[in-house]
């Protein structure tokens, strides 16, 4: 079985020392970093399964990283921040991060997390959302694949994250009927949606971004207030 590799970017080194011990010791490969310049360059010529970003590093944030390994980039991303306000963790997410953890955090919690996040990536990357036949939904210009994995608006294949194609997907399913963020969250995610979770608002957000949506007008995803999410 090929090892999987995890990018590691903290400038804290005994918390970056600390991270690759433990992924280590679950056999994971490691790749690890202080600044965000040569973790960019690793991307390039590397093959990275998962990486953990610290948000606050030398000579770039760990947002704009995340943004930058977005562009050419779809496996797992979990941010690591000392904040914690709900505004910072919706920036992540909504930059293409995948899961956030806030410092001080038990490392145990940080594998557990990046087991899932490989686990779901795995899984999605090879059947999308469970227990879904396959098949090609079109809603205008947009056209989704669930057996190719591939979405196309105007023509053009959108680079979507494996969470973002599902989300799209399971909408595009329900097409004309509304789906609250519970259902979505459960139906995607696979776990049980606590109130005050931003994480499906956020993806959202994401996915409009890229299917070029009018903030106030959007032709696709649109907002049922207090209900949830529809594609008519």
């Amino acid at each position: 079985m090929k090892q999987e590799t995890i990018l590691v970017v903290d400038d804290e080194q005994e918390i970056a020392d600390l991270i690759e011990v433990y992924l280590k010791n679950e056999g994971y490969a490691v790749r690890k970093f202080y600044a965000a310049g040569p973790a960019l360059a690793c991307c390039e010529t590397e093959v990275v399964s998962l990486a953990i970003l610290d948000v606050m590093l030398p000579d770039m944030d760990g947002f704009t990283l995340c943004q930058k390994i977005r562009e050419n980039h779809l496996f797992p991303i979990i941010m690591v921040t000392a904040k914690v306000e709900d505004m910072d963790k919706i920036t992540g997410l909504t930059l293409g991060a995948d899961d956030y953890i806030t410092k001080p955090f038990n490392p145990l919690e940080l594998v557990a997390r990046v087991k899932t996040q490989l686990r779901r990536y795995t899984r999605y990357n090879a059947a999308g959302v469970a227990g879904e036949d396959d098949g090609v939904i079109a809603i205008r210009a947009l056209t989704i694949s669930k057996e190719a994995h591939k979405c196309t608006l105007n023509g053009k294949e959108l680079a979507l994250t494996p969470l973002e194609f599902n989300i799209l997907w399971y909408l595009c399913k329900k097409r004309g009927a509304v789906v609250s963020s519970e259902e979505l969250f459960e139906a995607v995610w696979g776990e049980k949606y606590l109130d005050q979770n931003n994480t499906v608002m956020a993806h959202i957000a994401r996915l409009r971004e890229k299917l070029h949506e009018p903030p106030r007008r959007p032709r696709y995803i649109k907002t049922i207030w207090g209900v949830g999410y529809t594609i008519e």
